[in-house]
């Protein structure tokens, strides 16, 4: 079966890429067609993460064992087949390609081809240019303060936020994919 996914930017609202892979080859293939259709280094940590439909992150896909001592599996790139978490169209998944400033790419698993199979995967489509791999850490903390101090008053009023004073109608719906192109 060849499974065929979607990624996308926060970042960059032009941006997208399509691959197809089988789903017999593992998480570490994808990642690196993933780093290659967007030239990035090899040498960064990264990891996936399947999430739920409202993006929350759930189990961790890592690049190496890190000895975790906890009781939850632990999930290894390359020893793992997407077909092992990956069942049916519409999985989401997170791509963290920077650690240090938890920047990531969204995916969503569009749509599988039984009967198919590839012996490589391939990024089918290209739209866009890729954010930058590594920012300045102090760059980045700018960009926070020069945003936070453009909105109006109105909109930093956080105390909807309070211990049990919020209203769940006032918090996002949740990220969707469709929507960036």
């Amino acid at each position: 079966m060849v499974y065929r996914f979607k990624l996308v930017s926060d970042e960059v609202s032009n941006f997208s890429r399509e691959y197809e892979i089988d789903s017999s080859a593992t998480f570490l293939q994808l990642r690196n067609a993933i780093l290659d259709s967007v030239d990035y280094s090899k040498e960064d940590f990264n990891s996936f993460f399947l999430c739920d439909d409202e993006w929350q992150k759930h189990e961790e896909i890592t690049l190496e064992d890190m000895g975790s001592s906890s009781d939850q599996d632990i999930w290894v790139m390359g020893d793992t087949p997407l077909n092992e978490l990956i069942e049916e169209d519409g999985q989401k998944l997170i791509f963290v390609f920077d650690y240090m400033t938890e920047r990531a790419f969204f995916m969503e698993m569009k749509e599988s081809y039984p009967g198919k199979t590839l012996s490589d995967p391939i990024c089918v489509l290209k739209r866009g240019k890729a954010p930058a791999q590594n920012i300045d850490l102090e760059e980045f903390e700018a960009k926070i303060d020069q945003t936070a101090a453009t909105l109006p008053a109105e909109d930093l009023d956080l105390d909807i936020f309070e211990e049990n004073q919020y209203d769940e109608e006032d918090i996002a719906d949740g990220f969707d994919i469709n929507n960036l192109g």
